[in-house]
């Protein structure tokens, strides 16, 4: 289960990837606030290129936000492969530690069940909401 949870966020991760390298590359004017000084990421990246493996491993390892990490590699075109390999090698642990919390805390059906209709609920009454205020 880890492997595959694994290559999905892989594959997913590298699709959004080479998605923000594309939009960064279109130099729009309104990415230009967003986008961070090519020259200095292109530098820091020839010196330090083993980190930039590590530290995207490292942010996948985490339930933590990769996002401005995502960004700093696609600003400075970091190779694709090399991106899905760091963070499939970063997202087994995390999703192998998962896993094995799955099989040792044994969550009833019916519990899943609620959850998912509690959070159906919420959704749905805030949609309510939100047309009742006016805002679409």
């Amino acid at each position: 289960m880890a492997l595959a949870g694994g290559v999905s966020s892989g594959l997913g991760s590298a699709l959004q990837f080479l998605l923000l390298r594309w939009v960064l590359g279109a130099r729009q004017p309104w990415m230009k606030r967003f986008a961070p000084s090519r020259e200095r990421l292109a530098a820091a990246l020839q010196r330090f290129p083993s980190a930039s493996f590590a530290t995207i491993a490292l942010a996948r390892a985490t339930p933590l936000p990769d996002a401005p990490i995502k960004l700093v590699a696609a600003a400075v075109a970091y190779p694709v492969p090399l991106y899905f390999l760091a963070v499939l090698l970063g997202a087994l642990p995390y999703y192998f530690a998962i896993a094995l919390l799955g099989r040792l805390v044994r969550i009833p059906a019916w519990m899943l069940i609620a959850a998912v209709a509690v959070i159906a609920l919420s959704v749905a009454v805030d949609q309510v909401r939100r047309r009742v205020r006016g805002n679409p």
